[in-house]
């Protein structure tokens, strides 16, 4: 049986902040919150998401003894005026972040762009390491991304966020 694996989301302030589990989108708005609707929370103009904090959750082993190479890329366009930008990467990688109150201002954790394509190598890490591992069940490293934009930005893009893993039986 297959490891089961989950997208979760951390919302709110430090001290009373919600774990959100196996969320249902990683819609990007103007609200600080989990599975939100973009039409309901339109990013403006000129204007950045919030960020979001989000964590890959090994719920389950399944009969994997292993759950390692995480990465995290995004496909379809935003448009000439927006950026996605993440604190995954592939090389300087600054290790697992302390959950903090989302932002909408710009973003001092995602500041590299998300890749547009399926990366080489983990982007996203474990235990503070590109090359860590999961052997029982527990949680990756947040990821922490957020939609940038200028005011010639247009509204109605969709993308996908896409995410694999390594495992090992």
């Amino acid at each position: 049986m297959a490891a089961i694996v989950e997208i979760d989301e951390q919302n709110g302030k430090v001290a009373s902040s919600i774990h959100t589990h196996n969320i249902a989108n990683s819609n990007m708005g103007s609200e600080n919150a989990s599975s939100l609707d973009p039409a309901k929370n339109p990013i403006a103009q000129g204007a950045n998401s919030y960020e979001k904090w989000q964590l890959i959750h090994v719920v389950s082993m399944g009969t994997a003894t292993s759950i390692s190479n995480l990465k995290v890329w995004r496909t379809g366009s935003l448009g000439a005026h927006a950026n996605h930008l993440t604190n995954a990467r592939t090389t300087s990688y600054g290790g697992a972040e302390n959950f903090t109150t989302p932002t909408n201002a710009v973003s001092t954790v995602a500041t590299q762009s998300m890749p547009t394509q399926a990366p080489t190598s983990a982007n996203l890490g474990i235990g503070g390491s590109l090359t860590g591992s999961l052997t029982q069940p527990g949680y990756s490293d947040f990821l922490v991304h957020q939609i940038q934009t200028d005011t010639s930005a247009i509204s109605g893009s969709s993308t996908t966020l896409n995410y694999s893993y390594d495992e090992t039986s």
